[in-house]
């Protein structure tokens, strides 16, 4: 039992991780005056949140395994759009 309660642990771990990256995601203003520390926050999120997802596909299930990939795009995805916005 301990071993499905770490795969669940890691697993929402991993999706709050990205919850908050994305949170950071949203927060971004490009013509504010604080954009650059934004990046900077949206990057700590995203490093962060893949770490998460690392340790998480380590111990997780099959279908944890599809959602954490999908996570991984998830966030892939924002920072493409963000470097193609500089």
């Amino acid at each position: 039992m301990p071993y499905h309660k770490d795969k669940q642990q890691a697993f929402q771990a991993a999706q709050q991780g990205v919850e908050h990256a994305q949170e950071a995601y949203f927060d971004i203003v490009q013509d504010s005056a604080s954009y650059g520390s934004q990046l900077k926050h949206l990057q700590k999120e995203v490093n962060e949140a893949y770490q998460q997802i690392e340790n998480a596909m380590e111990v997780a299930s099959e279908h944890q395994r599809v959602q954490l990939e999908r996570f991984q795009n998830d966030l892939r995805s924002m920072v493409d759009e963000v470097n193609g916005t500089l």
